[in-house]
């Protein structure tokens, strides 16, 4: 009987593969350092760290392609920090999550409130709407 070759003898060597994720750049072979995804329904052009696993929509960039990343005419760049540093909140992130609180334990006053008026009032704080996102007033304005 001829020898029988397993999945490990017959695989190719894994040191010809780098452990390190290259820009998706053409003819760049720097380290990625962000990864670069479309969302097409919002005209918008998430740059983020570098994902965890390589997925097949997104880019991976290196440090020089990602600082220099412009979008097509009409769409939003969003540029997320990195995750490495800690990021301490702002008021921003301080005053929203007192609203989400106060708004959170206040459910019956909206539902006793009446259904109209209180559909209404809470439409009064939005500004603006981009697909799934909205801008909301500050409650002092």
């Amino acid at each position: 009987m001829g020898s029988r070759r397993g999945p490990l003898k017959s695989a190719v060597p894994s040191n010809i593969v780098s452990p390190v994720r290259r820009c998706s750049r053409t003819a760049c072979g720097r380290p990625a350092v962000a990864t670069l995804t479309y969302v097409y329904a919002d005209s918008t052009a998430v740059l983020g760290p570098l994902a965890t696993y390589a997925e097949p929509h997104c880019y991976d960039l290196c440090a020089e392609h990602s600082e220099r990343l412009t979008a097509p005419r009409g769409w939003e760049v969003v540029r997320l920090t990195d995750g490495s540093a800690p990021a301490r909140p702002s008021g921003d992130d301080l005053e929203a999550l007192a609203n989400a609180v106060r708004e959170a334990a206040r459910p019956q006053e909206r539902a006793a409130g009446g259904g109209g008026n209180g559909a209404r009032g809470a439409d009064s704080t939005e500004a603006g709407r981009r697909g799934h996102l909205r801008v909301l007033r500050s409650p002092e304005s």
